[in-house]
């Protein structure tokens, strides 16, 4: 079966264009689209898609109408994920839509979706549970990470913080040791290492791969 996706944005240009990049992935099947923040809420409850990809900010209030909705459907709609669409690679608001949870979301950068593989590739993942960060926002602290005072992330090798910003964009061990072009079993002791010296809490792997990309994330807010 598709994965069933339901789209929200207020520009018709935003809107038509993703539902173009998405028409043809047999994968995916857009099963409605809308224009602000009360007919999406409708479209959902009538159509039960399993991912929604929306603006972060939509009418009638242009606030943070995709994280709201994001809160909103934990407790009425748990098993449908959201993947918000922002032009703002603050981490701020990528914070905020992960403060309750990670599982089952993600945010990109509007100018990631343009590549029809990468906004893919998040809708399948989302939708199986998992979460995604827009390396964008990744790469962006990276460049200011300088300027924080006693961050956790002092504590890591050059190497270390190079493995975590490829975690926290989302990649699997395999998929960042091709990227880094070293073994699995390295990636897999430099990740070991970073949950150590971040003092995450023994729990289950993916647990702490999501409080590492927000421990990431939260050294440029503090």
């Amino acid at each position: 079966m598709p994965i069933r996706v339901a789209v929200g944005d207020d520009s018709l240009l935003v809107r038509e264009g993703i539902v173009r990049l998405l028409e043809q992935v047999p994968q995916v099947e857009v099963v409605s689209v809308c224009s602000d923040f009360p007919q999406l809420l409708e479209a959902i409850d009538a159509n039960e898609p399993d991912v929604v990809v929306t603006d972060i900010r939509m009418p009638p209030s242009y606030g943070m109408e995709g994280i709201e909705l994001a809160d909103r459907l934990r407790g009425t709609h748990p098993e449908t994920a959201v993947v918000v669409l922002s032009q703002y690679a603050d981490p701020a608001y990528a914070l905020r839509l992960f403060e309750s949870g990670s599982a089952r979301r993600g945010y990109l950068l509007k100018e990631s979706i343009g590549d029809r593989s990468r906004l893919v590739e998040a809708i399948e993942e989302v939708a199986a549970g998992g979460s995604v960060i827009d390396m964008h926002v990744v790469e962006a602290l990276m460049m200011n990470r300088q300027t924080d005072d006693a961050s956790p992330l002092d504590r890591l090798t050059p190497r270390e913080r190079e493995v975590l910003g490829e975690l926290a964009s989302g990649k699997s061990n395999a998929a960042i040791a091709r990227s880094l072009v070293i073994s699995k079993r390295a990636i897999e002791r430099h990740i070991g290492s970073i949950f150590a010296k971040l003092d995450l809490p023994e729990e289950d792997d993916v647990s702490r791969r999501v409080q590492a990309t927000l421990v990431f994330l939260a050294a440029k807010n503090r």
